[in-house]
This record gives structure tokens, sequence and C-alpha cells, in this order.
């Protein structure tokens, strides 16, 4: 199973459109408020701090190459080309390194663990977008990578984030500006139920080490100026 090309494509339009700029994708919250915020839940879990970091769907790499300043070996790997474009762009001193990575095909998985062996795995908001028959296929890949010593950080909108997106893009002037690319290129945040989830990572072989509710912060904000937050759940896991 692999990614279908509607989807494929979908993500390669989006990225071809947005602007280099840190900040300017909706979800590219600056690593104070996202990844050292997870570090700090997923960090204590860590049975095997050395191994090699992947940062999966890592899109313009902003999340990467602050995991790169803290780990020995980090890859990014996204199924985008053009969202790793932007990641080397960013990281012209070569701080990570960037692969092009379909998660829900079974032999890139298997192909990848033989090259880095197990690894710790960082994946934020990436199932929730997911189409409906890749979400098993993703989560088996988690495991393949982390293996027997890795440990994987899972961070996900909720189900409720569903509402909440769909009243930003209907208010009375339209979706937020950096909303409106996702929705623009066909791309549909918030889909996945949570009483989903479970049953993906029982059948992926994976047990919770631990787990929590934490907004995640966008890098929108209202008309009032508040910053837009959805609910979001994490997740610890490693394989059974």
């Amino acid at each position: 199973m692999s990614v279908t090309t509607r989807y494929r494509e979908a993500w390669e339009g989006f990225w071809r459109e947005a602007p280099d700029e840190r900040g300017a994708v909706f979800w590219d919250a600056e690593p104070a408020l996202t990844a050292r915020v997870h570090l700090a839940l997923f960090e204590p879990h860590l049975a095997a701090p050395g191994l090699p970091f992947v940062d999966l769907g890592c899109g313009n790499g902003t999340q990467t190459r602050f995991f790169a300043d803290r780990y020995p070996r980090v890859v990014g790997a996204d199924l985008s080309a053009a969202a790793l474009d932007h990641a080397r762009l960013a990281d012209p001193a070569g701080q990570a390194s960037y692969r092009l990575f379909d998660a829900a095909e079974a032999v890139e998985a298997e192909v990848l663990h033989a090259e880095l062996g197990d690894a710790n795995v960082y994946m934020r908001g990436v199932l929730h977008q997911c189409e409906e028959g890749d979400r098993q296929a993703l989560v088996d890949g988690i495991a393949t990578l982390v293996g027997d010593r890795g440990r994987a950080f899972a961070v996900e909108l909720a189900e409720a984030a569903g509402a909440v997106l769909r009243g930003l893009a209907g208010g009375p002037g339209g979706p937020p500006a950096k909303l409106a690319p996702v929705l623009r290129h066909g791309l549909t945040p918030g889909e996945v139920a949570d009483a989903a989830v479970p049953g993906f990572l029982r059948a992926a072989g994976l047990v919770v080490l631990a787990e929590g509710e934490l907004p995640l912060v966008t890098t929108e904000c209202r008309a009032d100026g508040s910053r837009i937050e959805l609910p979001s759940r994490w997740t610890v896991l490693r394989r059974a």
C-alpha cells in the first residue's frame, strides 16, 4: 500500500505554493512552542537516546533542525519532494539529512530501518492528514522504524479539532489566510476519530507508555489577535 497519486499531488501542490518564510505555513509554529514542549514529554521514555532520530512528516524542516541541535543523527522524512526542497534550503549547513519517504509503504519503512537500525520517531500531525486507507499502514511503518529499542512520540489533532477547523473555514470572512491553502489543495485535517486510534496502535503491535492532551499550536491568529490552538492528543509508544 502507498499513498494515492491524488494525495501526493495535493501535498506537492501545497508545498510548491508555500512561501519560504518561517511561520508562513499554518502549522509551522516555532520549536519553543512545539518540539521543545514535546521533547520534555518524550525524552524520559527514551530507552536509547543515541539512536537515530526520525522526524516523520518533517515538511519544511523547522522542527527537524531543532532536533538536529540535540541528537547526533537526525533524518527529516516526508512524502513531498517540494517540502524537502524547503527543508534543505533552510538548512544550508546540512544539520540534518532529508529523505523522500512514504511511511505507508511497508517496503520503504523496511529499507529505512535497514539503513538506520532502530530509531526514535517524532510525528506531529501526520495521521490525521492521511487518507483513510493509509492510516493503518502509516502506524505499521512507525512500528517498523522503532524496532525493539526505539520509541515514538505522536501528537495528533483530536476529533474535536475538526469542528474547530470547520468553524474557522465557515466564518463570515472565509478561512484564515494560512488555513485557506490547506483547504484549497484538498487536504482535510482533523478527520480521524479518537476511538479509531487505539485500534491502529494495537494492530501495529505498539504499546502506549504515556499519553495526554495538549493544544496543537498554529501560526495563525483569530480576528481578536489570539493564536489559534487546536485540541490534540499525544502518545509515547514502543513495540510490544
